[in-house]
């Protein structure tokens, strides 16, 4: 009998035990309400309560990622956008985050979901395109005036994803592929011009000196044979040249079949291109 009463004791002792310790983690709080009054925080470690007078509520103080889910939005150009967004927030004050809201998690997708709408409102399609770092500020900058007084600390709001109707897709490839095309315009347009400056260049330096067109004429005669042409085309500058090499070439054959021969004793005076020349100086 006296054994029973001891394992009796035993087990009041462990029951009073587990619903008076409770343990609070290293990233938690604890709240403690002692007849429905906050009474304090406690921290990390091994805490003592009074049974069936006290409760303790235990607060994450780590970073809460909570996805704000896709909605369709109304840009200022009035075109129909569906945005989804990702949100950070954290508890940096206990106490406000039990007392002050039944359940917090809850109420920021809420009003988080109204920001990103009213937010996304203001702005064009465009703007919500380019601009979405000042778009997050915003959001961020409202939701922490609105979560202050919670207790919650909002550190971050990005936007995820925006879809675009169809049609839309289609305008903006179109307008994106408008746009290459006339970049590309532009680029051949302005190497047309240095194009026709350097050939500009290159005219006044051959006016300028004859023989480096005739020597250009013969280059393109090089280059038009590597190819095995079986038809040549000659610049009329060069025909002109041949032309006249051809009769100088004429003129000294006749003058040389009319010269009288080396060591001959023939008192003929002698002649050049049909011209006498004088004997006597």
């Amino acid at each position: 009998m006296r054994y029973l009463w001891i394992v009796v004791i035993v087990l009041v002792i462990l029951v009073l035990a587990s619903l008076a310790l409770r343990v609070v983690k290293q990233y938690e709080q604890g709240v403690l309400f002692r007849l429905g009054r906050v009474i304090g925080v406690r921290r990390p470690g091994l805490t003592a309560i009074i049974p069936f007078a006290d409760v303790l509520h235990r607060v994450s103080l780590r970073i809460v990622t909570m996805p704000i889910q896709s909605q369709g939005i109304i840009t200022k150009d009035n075109v129909s956008v569906d945005v989804s967004a990702v949100a950070y927030f954290r508890a940096v004050d206990a106490v406000k985050s039990v007392v002050a809201i039944e359940n917090v998690g809850v109420a920021i997708n809420q009003i988080a979901q109204t920001t990103l709408r009213k937010v996304v409102g203001q702005h064009t399609l465009d703007e919500t395109l380019s601009e979405t770092d000042r778009i997050n500020v915003d959001i961020k900058t409202i939701l922490d005036g609105a979560t202050e007084d919670w207790g919650v600390e909002v550190t971050l709001v990005e936007l995820k994803d925006i879809q675009l109707p169809d049609t839309m897709k289609r305008a903006m490839a179109r307008q994106a592929e408008a746009e290459r095309e006339k970049r590309a315009k532009i680029i051949a347009a302005q190497g047309e011009a240095l194009a026709a400056d350097a050939l500009g260049a290159a005219a006044d330096i051959m006016m300028a000196h004859p023989l480096a067109l005739q020597l250009r004429n013969l280059q393109t005669l090089v280059e038009l044979g590597v190819d095995k042409n079986s038809t040549v085309v000659f610049p009329a500058p060069l025909m002109s040249t041949i032309g006249e090499l051809g009769s100088f070439l004429a003129r000294e054959n006749t003058a040389a079949r009319t010269a009288p021969p080396r060591g001959s004793n023939s008192t003929e005076p002698p002649t050049l291109n049909g011209t006498q020349l004088p004997t006597e100086f």
